[in-house]
């Protein structure tokens, strides 16, 4: 079994959810691509994207506002 990858959206209202669990690097990339250019991320619902190990260490991460910050 290979590496595998969470992406997960923060929301203003502290909420969190889980947008892939369990997945490869790749789909794990193609679905941080498609949060962070969705309506719920430009118009500031969605505040974080993240892309997590299976260990939780965060591997990318994206913010309203700033874009991607890491890695920088």
């Amino acid at each position: 079994m290979g590496e595998q990858f969470a992406v997960l959206m923060f929301f203003e209202d502290g909420e969190r959810r889980y947008v892939r669990r369990f997945v490869s690097a790749q789909e794990a990339s193609r679905a941080f691509a498609h949060c962070i250019h969705s309506v719920e991320a430009q118009f500031g619902i969605a505040m974080r994207v993240v892309i997590t190990d299976r260990c939780d260490c965060i591997l990318r991460e994206w913010q309203f506002g700033k874009g991607i910050t890491f890695p920088s």
